[in-house]
């Protein structure tokens, strides 16, 4: 018998990119200001979710890094280093048009902190201008090779060419991290910015072949595709009547995380078998995150759902 605190501790996930705070016009003019960030997003989407999860990302002490701070402390969300690695926090300008898409322009600051040796997350996610943006990016891949001995390494591509630009450069920085990741995720204009002379699938195809055990292709409307060692898989996005599509991608992502946790797949020692999941186990997951993202894009701003609201 153990003695009292001397369990394993659970392993959770590990967020690791950008915070910032999107300040939001819609077209009808109104203004107003939502916590976000990709990666912040996808760190409450998880813990609303259920699972423990911990940030590494980086704000200031300011207004907007207040406001931050207390918008994933009320998810649940532990800081896995100090934030304050930056002197002014980062934020997003984002316009609205009558779809319901959302424009970006971006003031960034993006550091990462040291984070702790003894980090033993189940699952090591990152995404967006954290994963690619400079100085912080060294950093990220740094702390994924160190972590993906024993995690599954996931990353949303999530390009941001008004921060990055396009280019031989930026897809070289992207196909970094795809070659050290097991699980990537990508839309449909991510692979139109990277690859402009590929289809969508030959851009899929592209980044299986620099390593990762599966790439997800979101589609707007036209749904979500799984490719695998084993061939395709898709399916239908869920009707919905769209508020903004803010965080609508991290949300995806994180409830395919959450749905591959729920049936035992994540974890370094499930490497080998994430790229052979059987066709009606793969359909589940990805209408899992179909359903969770339905629900983001049917309410303003980066407003992930419960667990209560998918189950």
């Amino acid at each position: 018998m153990s003695e009292p605190g001397s369990e394993t501790p659970l392993r959770g996930v590990l967020v690791v990119g950008e915070s910032l705070v999107d300040v939001v016009r819609t077209h009808s003019g109104h203004r107003h200001e939502y916590a976000g960030g990709s990666a912040a997003n996808v760190a409450v989407a998880l813990a609303r979710l259920g699972r423990p999860t911990r940030l590494a990302t980086s704000f200031a002490d300011d207004a907007f890094g207040t406001m931050l701070a207390e918008h994933l402390g009320s998810a649940g969300v532990a800081l896995a280093t100090d934030p304050g690695a930056v002197e002014r926090t980062s934020s997003a300008q984002a316009t609205i048009g009558t779809t319901g898409a959302a424009e970006y322009v971006f003031d960034l600051d993006w550091r990462l902190g040291p984070v702790a040796d003894d980090e033993d997350p189940l699952v090591v996610h990152t995404c967006s201008l954290g994963a690619v943006l400079a100085p912080g990016r060294d950093d990220v891949v740094r702390l994924l090779e160190r972590l993906r001995e024993r995690s599954t390494v996931s990353y949303d591509v999530n390009a941001r060419p008004a921060v990055t630009g396009t280019g031989a450069d930026v897809v070289e920085r992207v196909e970094r991290v795809v070659a050290l990741a097991d699980v990537v995720k990508a839309s449909d204009e991510d692979l139109e910015a990277l690859y402009p002379a590929l289809t969508h699938a030959e851009a899929a195809a592209a980044l299986l072949a620099r390593g990762p055990a599966v790439v997800v292709v979101t589609r707007g409307g036209d749904g979500a595709l799984w490719l695998d060692a084993e061939g395709p898989v898709e399916v239908a996005s869920r009707p919905v009547e769209v508020a903004d599509t803010i965080g609508a991608g991290d949300t995806f992502g994180a409830a395919l995380l959450d749905a591959l946790w729920e049936r035992g797949r994540l974890g370094a020692e499930h490497r080998a078998g994430l790229g052979a999941l059987p066709r009606d186990e793969v359909a589940a997951v990805l209408d899992h995150a179909a359903r969770a993202a339905a629900i983001t894009v049917s309410r303003p701003g980066a407003d992930p759902p419960y667990r209560s609201e998918l189950d």
